[in-house]
């Protein structure tokens, strides 16, 4: 009998489950297939959210910087609040809210980069918080790239236009704004343990 098996050959056995195996492996191919190809349209949707956050932040900060240059610089300081929160043009050389003026070039650079790697990131963006946070330090980081790059005194070198002064506060833009809220989403985010492909895990 045994002989006559090993002639023969033993015949597939299907599983506890009655699937042949050979057809269960082209099923979870063909189930990682179908995940994958519905993770794409939700992918393509969050990285419209990004880049959709990152043009309305940018387009206010370009319009409101805009407007503060024709109508508020050379003036007087227009009190919002009394004393508490005034609009008052100045021109920044250095970083957010006013910090390291002699390192312009620098931040210059450093925003350029910031900008690359988001552009990076967003290629493997499945999660929506992690899209807004993404969005709004993109059009922040692009809002004050574009002083540095066409405002005096020349190019990578240019002064930021910033406005918004609280009292007993540096003076900022909205674009240093954005990128405050979107660095604090990111730290929310990740004390959550949410990742940008919206795994989440647990340390």
């Amino acid at each position: 009998m045994a002989e006559a098996e090993r002639i023969i050959g033993t015949p597939d056995i299907p599983d506890a489950t009655g699937a042949d195996p050979e057809q269960s492996d082209g099923g979870d191919d063909a189930a990682a297939q179908r995940a994958e190809a519905a993770a794409k349209p939700r992918g393509r949707r969050r990285i419209a959210v990004l880049f959709g956050v990152a043009a309305l932040a940018y387009a206010l900060d370009l319009v409101s910087k805009m407007i503060v240059v024709a109508k508020l610089e050379h003036h007087e300081p227009i009190e919002i609040i009394g004393d508490w929160l005034k609009f008052e043009a100045i021109r920044n050389a250095g970083a957010a809210f006013g910090f390291g003026e002699a390192f312009t070039i620098i931040f210059t650079v450093i925003a350029a980069i910031v900008i690359l790697v988001i552009a990076r990131l967003a290629r493997k963006l499945y999660s929506l918080p992690w899209a807004i946070a993404l969005g709004l330090l993109l059009g922040g980081a692009l809002g004050n790239l574009t002083d540095r790059i066409f405002r005096s005194p020349g190019v990578f070198e240019g002064a930021v236009v910033d406005f918004i002064a609280p009292k007993g506060f540096a003076v900022f833009n909205l674009a240093d704004s954005a990128i405050v809220c979107g660095g604090i989403l990111i730290v929310l985010l990740s004390f959550r343990g949410l990742d940008p492909d919206g795994t989440v895990h647990k340390d």
